[in-house]
C-alpha cells in the first residue's frame, strides 16, 4: 500500500516533466541540463545571482531553468534586458505569487510585489503623492539634513581619539531615522517601542526570508509544502512575519493613540485617514493591509539598500586610495574648507562624488536580481521564445561586468561615467540599480538624495584609515543575503577628524 501511495503521489510530478521535456517547435532558450523533478534547483548555490552568473557564462545571455516544475528565463545581457524591460514591458511587468512575497506582502496588497492591475496603479499613485512627490521631498529635506548632522556627531565622538567604528551602525541608524520620519511620522529616539539593533535585526531577518526560496512555490501536489515544514522553513518564515507585523501594528497604534497633528504630512497617517473616511469615488478602497503592505515595502525596500550602498561605497575607496584622494580634494575644494554643515544644495555640486556611486552600483548592485517578472503571454527576447507564465530574472550584476558594456568591468574606475549619458535612471540598460519600465523603484530620487547626503558627510569631515596591523589587502570581499545583497564582514575602519574641524569638534 505504501508503494502504491508514494506513486500517486510522484507520478503527476513525473508527468509534468516528461511532457515538459518532450521537443518543441518553439525556440527556447539554452540551458544548463535539469533533474527530474527538481530541475536545476540542485545548480542554485548560497547566492542566487551569483549562481546564475556563472550559469550564463556558459549558457549565454538568455538562458532557461526550471526550479522544480517553474520556468525561469534569466536575461544577462543589457539588450535582453532592454527588450524585457521596454519592448515586452506591459507582457512582463506583472509579478509571480510566491509564498514569501504574498506573506510580507500582506496577501499583495504593497507595490512591490502585487500583480499589474488597477490596484497597483492605485497604490503606487497614492505612495507616489504621499511620499515621493518632488513637494513631499522639498518639504522634508530639514529632517533629511538634522539626520546628517546627528551622523557626523557621532563619528566626530570616535575620531577624536581615533577609535575603529563599525560604519554599518550608525549608517543603518541614519538612513532609518530618515525613513521613519518621512514615511511612519516617528522619531525613534522618542519611541520607547523602538530599539535600533533590534529594527537593524528584524529589516535582516525580513529580508533573508522574502529573498530565500520557498519549494512550496516550485513543486505542486502538496511536496513543496511537506518539505518547507519539515525544513523549518515556514515556521521561521511565520515567526518573522509575526515580529513584523507586531512592529508596524505598534507603530499605527502610536499613530491613532496620540492623535497626530491633521496635516497628514507623513504616509500612515494620510492612509489612516483615507481607511477611517473612505470617498465614495471608486471601487478601490484603502485596508489596513494596504497600509501594512506599503509600510513593508518602505520599510524592507528603502532602508537596507542604501545603507548596504553607502557600505560598498566606502569599502571601495578604502581599497583605492587614489579614488578616494581625488574624491575628497574635489570635495572639499567644491565646497570650500570650513563648512559646517552639508546642506542639499552641496549635493549637485559634487560631481565625481556621483560617478563614484555609479561605479558602486555597477559592481554592488544592493539588490542583484531585479524583483521577478512573471510573462502575460508569450513573447521573443533575443530570437528565443519565453512561453507566457515563465518567471523572468534579470541579473544586473553580470550585466555590470559584462566586458561588452564595460572595459576592465572587474576594476572599480568611477572616471568610466566621465562624458557618458548612461546613469542609473533606467533608461540605459547596462545600469538598472532601480529596475526600469512600468515596475522601477518609485522612491529612486529619495534613495539617491539619502545615500548622496550620507557619504557627503562622512567623506568631507573625516579622513579613514584601516586600522594598525590592516592593509587594504586584507579588506574581505565576500558576500551574504538573500535579497539584498551586503558585505558580509562589518566595515570597520578609524576616522579622523579633517583639519579644519578639529577645533571646532574637540
Amino acid at each position: 500500500m505504501s508503494i502504491f501511495l508514494c506513486f500517486l503521489f510522484f507520478f503527476p510530478l513525473f508527468l509534468i516533466n516528461f511532457k515538459k521535456l518532450l521537443p518543441s517547435k518553439r525556440k527556447l532558450p539554452p540551458g544548463p541540463t535539469g533533474l527530474p523533478i527538481i530541475g536545476n534547483l540542485h545548480q542554485v548555490g548560497r547566492l542566487l545571482h551569483s549562481s546564475l552568473h556563472k550559469q550564463s557564462l556558459k549558457h549565454g545571455p538568455v538562458m532557461l531553468l526550471r526550479f522544480g516544475v517553474v520556468p525561469v528565463a534569466v536575461i544577462s545581457s543589457k539588450e535582453a534586458a532592454k527588450e524585457v524591460l521596454k519592448t515586452h514591458d506591459l507582457e512582463t511587468c506583472t509579478r509571480p505569487k510566491m509564498v514569501g512575497t504574498r506573506l510580507f506582502s500582506y496577501n499583495f496588497k504593497d507595490i512591490g510585489f502585487t500583480q499589474y492591475g488597477e490596484d497597483w496603479r492605485e497604490m503606487k499613485k497614492l505612495v507616489g503623492i504621499k511620499l515621493f512627490s518632488p513637494k513631499k521631498q522639498k518639504s522634508f529635506r530639514s529632517i533629511r539634513e538634522e539626520e546628517g548632522d546627528l551622523l557626523v556627531k557621532k563619528f566626530s565622538n570616535s575620531a577624536q581619539t581615533q577609535t575603529l567604528v563599525d560604519l554599518g551602525k550608525p549608517l543603518f541608524s541614519f538612513t532609518a531615522s530618515i525613513i521613519f520620519r518621512l514615511a511612519f511620522g516617528k522619531n525613534f529616539r522618542e519611541c520607547d517601542f523602538i530599539d535600533m539593533e533590534r529594527v537593524e535585526e528584524l529589516v535582516i531577518e525580513s529580508e533573508t526570508n522574502v529573498g530565500t526560496l520557498a519549494f512550496t512555490d516550485f513543486f505542486p501536489t502538496g511536496l513543496g509544502w511537506l518539505i518547507d515544514r519539515l525544513s523549518g522553513q515556514h515556521s521561521r518564515m511565520n515567526k518573522v512575519f509575526s515580529k513584523l507585523s507586531n512592529f508596524f501594528q505598534h507603530v499605527i497604534d502610536d499613530h491613532l493613540k496620540t492623535e497626530h497633528k491633521q496635516d497628514h504630512s507623513d504616509l500612515i497617517s494620510a492612509m489612516l485617514d483615507m481607511i477611517n473616511k473612505p470617498t465614495s469615488e471608486g471601487s478601490f478602497k484603502i485596508t489596513p493591509d494596504h497600509l501594512k503592505g506599503v509600510m513593508s515595502d518602505v520599510f524592507l525596500a528603502g532602508v537596507n539598500a542604501g545603507v548596504i550602498t553607502m557600505i560598498w561605497t566606502m569599502t571601495e575607496l578604502t581599497r583605492h586610495p587614489r579614488v578616494m584622494k581625488k574624491l575628497q580634494e574635489e570635495i572639499r575644494a567644491t565646497l570650500g574648507s570650513n563648512k559646517e554643515r552639508i546642506t542639499e544644495e552641496d549635493l549637485e555640486k559634487v560631481h565625481y562624488l556621483k560617478m563614484v556611486i555609479e561605479e558602486t552600483f555597477r559592481l554592488h548592485p544592493p539588490a542583484p536580481l531585479l524583483l521577478p517578472r512573471l510573462t502575460m503571454s508569450d513573447i521573443t527576447i533575443q530570437g528565443y521564445s519565453i512561453p507566457k507564465n515563465t518567471m523572468i530574472e534579470i541579473n544586473t550584476y553580470t550585466i555590470g561586468r559584462d566586458p561588452k558594456c564595460w572595459t576592465s568591468p572587474e576594476e572599480f574606475i568611477p572616471e568610466r561615467f566621465l562624458n557618458t549619458s548612461v546613469n542609473y535612471k533606467g533608461q540605459h540598460f547596462e545600469l538598472l540599480p532601480f529596475g526600469a519600465g512600468r515596475r522601477s523603484c518609485p522612491g529612486m530620487a529619495l534613495g539617491i538624495t539619502i545615500l548622496e547626503l550620507g557619504l557627503l558627510n562622512l567623506l568631507y569631515f573625516f579622513n579613514w584609515s584601516v586600522p594598525d596591523g590592516m592593509t587594504i589587502a586584507d579588506i574581505d570581499m565576500e558576500e551574504v543575503g538573500a535579497f539584498n545583497i551586503a558585505k558580509k564582514v562589518p566595515l570597520r575602519l578609524v576616522p579622523t577628524l579633517h583639519i579644519s574641524r578639529v577645533n571646532k569638534c574637540i
